[in-house]
């Protein structure tokens, strides 16, 4: 479950974000830990992510944030990039990792499978599309759990 304070905490650092030409792809909050982690993850939207682009987050983020003073006491704030082994959610992630090899986990079995891997074709509104090796297979889109890239790229 999300915690309640994301929507707000993304609404600051979305736009903080795109004017450094960056991209927030997730954040979440840690409550369990002592002290809290506040974890936002970004991209870089025309280059590999570097340690430069956390460092410049993570300073507008902490200053918008202390500002708005939306968390209450003392949490550690965590900007990264998410990586190859993340999850695919926007359209433009689809889109932008077409071709890439995928697994596709689904909450009941298809074809006596819960866990699909291929090279990502499309998703639309129904289906999520995967290459096999030359055989084309569509998920229902309604079935699936997660669709994350693939880091043995088989």
């Amino acid at each position: 479950m999300t915690h309640p304070l994301i929507p707000e905490i993304l609404d600051l650092a979305v736009p903080l974000a795109a004017d450094l030409n960056l991209e927030v792809v997730g954040a979440v909050f840690h409550t369990h830990l002592n002290p809290p982690v506040l974890r936002v993850d970004i991209r870089n939207l025309s280059a590999d992510t570097s340690l430069e682009d956390c460092e410049r987050m993570s300073h507008r983020l902490e200053t918008a944030l202390d500002a708005a003073d939306l968390v209450a006491g003392t949490y550690v704030l965590e900007v990264s990039s998410p990586g190859i082994s993340r999850l695919l959610s926007s359209d433009r992630e689809f889109v932008s990792f077409r071709g890439f090899s995928v697994i596709v986990r689904t909450r009941e079995p298809i074809a006596g499978q819960r866990e699909w891997v291929g090279n990502l074709v499309q998703r639309d509104e129904e289906f999520v599309y995967l290459n096999q090796k030359g055989r084309a297979i569509s998920i229902p889109r309604h079935l699936v759990t997660q669709v994350q890239l693939n880091e043995k790229r088989s």
